[in-house]
């Protein structure tokens, strides 16, 4: 299936599409609307456009007269294309480095004193992080130590030689590949100059080496960057573990007070929670008229706070303009990545405050409240005061109301500890499951949405099918909320969608078939998964070796492309939905396929089709499996244990106790 420029059915969350009919029939513009009239650019989509220097831009599109275009400078449509992908993941890199960087100095906030209403909320976890930074625990107070992780933390940005620390936490193979290949990061600024560098025109101008550079860069990210800014987030606000809360618009209160706080920096959204519990702001709230202070996110801040304090999420990244649309919301709290600018010009058609906080980010007609960690509860309660003020502004309200529960915060912790139980966490039972055949394989379905495809679709379809075959999936991001909205991340999901292993995997277990890993930069919790996965035994000893793969369905974003590569990098096989942003060169598809498979054990493919995505999947799963020797996949084996089985015993024991009290036969079980 050929990607659509504008789709047919533009979503099939029926909150989302009640919003976009509203939204028609006033004239409001949104990301739905705005797709209908903005095509793709067909040269830019496929690669095919340089516009790095002034001699350009430079359209490459082969022609009959032309069969093979160059650029001015003479370079070839495979040079630009991968010049394109490396910056490409070189910004998604940065953007999610830099959210660790901005932990690390809040955790070195709360060493120094200096962060207002921050502390260490998980010792255990500084205490287990620490030792990978090649610091000693014993004898140091909880502030020493996190002075010492946070500094050292810090010192993986600007480090120009050596290796990032975290390297030592994948399996130990893995590690000798990177190193044969030279594909170790030294510094995670290092190595986003280096693309930058090598893909400034006149530099770099062999493709496989290019898309070498972008592999270390992406690896800097998700061993480095994304991955300190995980495991600092579990430190000051709690490792996450299952709750039970709600997602989609219908979260929103009708007669309390609407916060939504949206973007992906957790330092911020965690003192809105704690402020808008205060008394004080609540009698304040009800002062003006409202029942209270009701919170709810959007997008991955929406996840932070979702797998930690249970606030509901009124949606994901399409779902932001969705929320304004309401009139229910009192203001809109903003700080990084995936903000819309029509955000500003659709809440002054409303009462919404849209509220901006990073010194990064500005967005022209938004109140701007900077925000710094060392005053944070004064600008949190700043904030959500003006929030209350704004209250009596609202007029009328239009909430639909669509609701799911979902159980989020499966941190990779607790999955250890889920599997193994109280005194020893362990991964064995999953290795089991796979190595039996009850679970076919694991997937990771993750990323965004965009309005180029059916809001949601890819991400429902992909995963339901995952769940028919008996894959266990775990989900991050917008992906993780996309099918919360439709029941899939609760245990009943099992009965209803999982195949006849993977429902007694999660009987046994008390799980969901879909298992919710936090927020986008959170992927990092599924590297750790897989390299446990890969130690523990039985499955290879190294992620290449695995039954599993990773998807996302609906990307838009250049932090979905750093993400791809750095699961490639580490042995994944990543498939990309909507559309393929190197299709110009035939010659970097096939290095970013097979090349990298022949290298690394992982690749990249971008695939339209969900359909086609679910059977290549499907087909290397199998095909891991053949290469470790393991059972051919047989649903037709399992199904009889479990609480199924035993509700088909008592099923039968009430029969046979019904016969046998009218007097007639009892058949034989």
């Amino acid at each position: 299936m050929a990607k659509e420029s504008a789709p047919k059915v533009l979503t099939i969350d029926p909150a989302a599409a009640e919003m976009i009919k509203f939204a028609e029939e006033q004239g409001y513009s949104t990301a739905f609307s705005r797709v209908q009239k903005l095509a793709a650019c067909p040269i830019g989509e496929s690669g095919a456009c340089c516009s790095i220097c002034d001699m350009g831009p430079c359209r490459l599109v082969p022609t009959k007269a032309n069969p093979d275009p160059v650029g001015i400078c003479g370079a070839t449509r495979a040079t630009v294309a991968a010049r394109n992908m490396a910056r490409h993941i070189a910004a998604g890199a940065a953007a999610h480095s830099d959210h660790g960087r901005d932990m690390a100095f809040t955790l070195l906030g709360i060493a120094t004193g200096e962060a207002q209403g921050y502390e260490v909320r998980d010792p255990a976890k500084l205490r287990a992080i620490a030792p990978y930074f090649g610091i000693k625990v014993e004898g140091k107070d909880l502030l020493k130590l996190a002075g010492e992780v946070a500094a050292a933390a810090l010192a993986e940005f600007g480090n120009q030689k050596g290796e990032l620390k975290y390297l030592s936490r994948a399996p130990k193979k893995r590690q000798e590949i990177w190193r044969r290949l030279r594909l170790v990061p030294r510094g995670i600024d290092r190595e986003v100059v280096d693309i930058l560098h090598r893909t400034h025109t006149g530099d770099d101008q062999d493709a496989e080496h290019i898309l070498l550079g972008s592999l270390r860069c992406a690896l800097s990210d998700g061993w480095g960057g994304s991955m300190i800014a995980t495991d600092i987030s579990d430190v000051m606000f709690g490792t996450p573990s299952p709750l039970v809360t709600q997602a989609n618009l219908g979260v929103l209160k009708d007669d309390e007070v609407n916060v939504v706080v949206h973007g992906h920096e957790p330092t911020l959204s965690q003192m809105i929670v704690r402020v808008a519990m205060e008394p004080e702001l609540i009698e304040y709230a009800k002062s003006k008229g409202a029942k209270g202070i009701n919170l709810a996110g959007i997008c991955c801040t929406a996840n932070e706070v979702l797998m930690r304090q249970g606030i509901p999420s009124a949606g994901n990244d399409l779902s932001q303009e969705m929320a304004i649309l309401t009139g229910a919301v009192e203001a809109m709290i903003v700080d990084v990545q995936c903000i819309m600018q029509s955000l500003a010009s659709l809440s002054a058609k409303f009462h919404t405050k849209l509220i901006t906080t990073s010194p990064k980010v500005k967005i022209s007609g938004a109140t701007h409240i900077e925000f710094d960690e060392h005053h944070a509860l004064d600008i949190a309660r700043q904030i959500v005061r003006l929030a209350v003020d704004n209250y009596p502004n609202r007029q009328a309200t239009r909430i639909p109301q669509y609701t799911a529960d979902l159980v989020p915060g499966f941190s990779h912790e607790y999955i250890r500890y889920m599997l193994g139980g109280t005194y020893r966490g362990s991964f064995r039972p999953l290795n089991d499951a796979v190595m039996a055949g009850r679970l076919r394989g694991v997937a990771g379905v993750v990323g965004c949405n965009n309005p180029r495809v059916t809001h949601d679709q890819g991400h429902n379809y992909i995963v339901k099918e995952f769940l028919k075959n008996d894959v266990l999936v775990v989900q991050t991001g917008c992906g993780a909320i996309a099918n919360a909205k439709y029941g899939l991340l609760m245990g009943e999901a099992a009965l209803e969608y999982a195949g006849p292993g993977l429902r007694e995997v999660c009987e046994a277990i008390g799980i969901p078939p879909v298992l919710h890993m936090g927020s986008c930069v959170d992927n990092t919790r599924i590297l750790t998964v897989l390299t446990e996965m890969a130690t523990e035994g039985g499955l290879g000893d190294d992620i290449s070796d695995i039954p599993g793969v990773g998807i996302a369905p609906e990307w838009m974003s250049e932090k979905a492309l750093s993400i791809g590569a750095y699961f490639a990098a580490s042995g994944a096989y990543v498939l990309f939905g909507v559309n393929s942003p190197v299709e110009n060169s035939e010659e970097v598809t096939r290095i970013m396929s097979e090349g990298w498979e022949k290298i690394v054990g992982g690749k990249m493919e971008f695939v339209p089709d969900p359909e086609e995505i679910v059977r290549r999947s499907l087909a290397h799963i199998d095909a891991k499996r053949a290469a470790l020797k393991l059972p051919a996949y047989d649903p037709s084996k399992w199904g009889k244990s479990g609480d199924s089985r035993m509700a088909e015993l008592l099923k039968l024991h009430a029969e046979q106790r019904q016969r046998a009290l009218y007097g007639a036969p009892v058949p034989a079980e």
